[in-house]
């Protein structure tokens, strides 16, 4: 059985909020598990820590919780500068020479494609039941922001975008709830793939993961395709587990030098190209 760290900043409103209703809803109790963590709860098949630190500076994870935690999943706020009210997940890393929010240049963490997809299903089915898949987008993220040096898999889920959703109850209880319902039933078939091109919030990919199961690792979004490259595109393949053997690439919001690229690797690595 895996066992899941379920981590959080306590100065986060919708991170703290979200492992308080998770706290409440398994009546969990205190533990001494972690090291230099604010809390810390033991669940049946996770643990749960919150931390002083802001969750891009979380590249001490591993240190701070029991070794027999195999997976991070943190519980997070989201901002937009087009305040787009978001239940989002994404997997975190620099593509670019410089980490300005945390984690290292050119560096990407190790993604986590099955539990982010299950995680992505649930938020749409539950945003659905609440009355709020008009309201809200149901999406990937491209993947940004640190940290970068976990040496296991890891997402985010977040709340976005602004303080009003971060501290908002029912946020909280929907996004604690798609982490709940995986918990309790972590099993999940999809197809694992990295995915080139798109916005910030790539709509298409995450399309594509609803209509043809695909679970994405690494995404990069169209604003970082300056730093694409043959090295940036193995680090998106080897940084995944379980690692992808298809890339998908949005056509449209890719160049043709962009794609020579690509279709290169590819061809070299032996995995299959997928335009979207």
């Amino acid at each position: 059985m895996e066992i899941y760290g379920i981590v959080y900043s306590v100065k986060d409103p919708a991170g703290f909020g979200m492992a308080e209703y998770i706290i409440k809803y398994y009546g969990l109790e205190k533990s001494n598990v972690c090291k230099n963590a604010i809390t810390c709860y033991v669940g049946n098949n996770f643990v749960l820590a919150g931390f002083s630190e802001d969750v891009i500076y979380f590249d001490f994870l591993d240190g701070r919780l029991p070794d027999k935690v195999s997976r991070y999943i943190v519980l997070s706020r989201h901002s937009s500068a087009k305040k787009v009210c978001s239940y989002t997940v994404h997997h975190t890393g620099n593509f670019g020479p410089e980490a300005p929010y945390g984690g290292r240049p050119r560096t990407l963490s190790i993604a986590n494609p099955i539990v982010s997809h299950k995680l992505l299903i649930n938020l749409s089915i539950l945003a659905e039941e609440y009355g709020r898949i008009d309201e809200y987008e149901v999406s990937y993220e491209a993947t940004h922001h640190g940290p970068t040096d976990v040496r296991k898999p890891l997402n985010f889920i977040e709340i976005g975008s602004t303080i009003d959703e971060w501290k908002d109850p029912v946020n909280h209880e929907i996004v604690a709830l798609a982490v709940i319902k995986f918990l309790e039933n972590p099993n999940h078939e999809c197809i694992p793939v990295t995915g080139v091109g798109g916005g910030h919030y790539p709509r298409k990919h995450t399309k594509m993961a609803f209509e043809k199961n695909y679970c994405y690792g690494h995404i990069m979004a169209k604003y970082a395709l300056q730093y694409l490259s043959p090295e940036i595109l193995e680090e998106m393949i080897v940084k995944s587990d379980p690692v992808p053997q298809r890339i998908i690439v949005e056509k449209k919001g890719t160049r043709r030098e962009h794609r020579r690229i690509i279709e290169q690797y590819v061809l070299n690595r032996g995995i299959v190209l997928e335009y979207i």
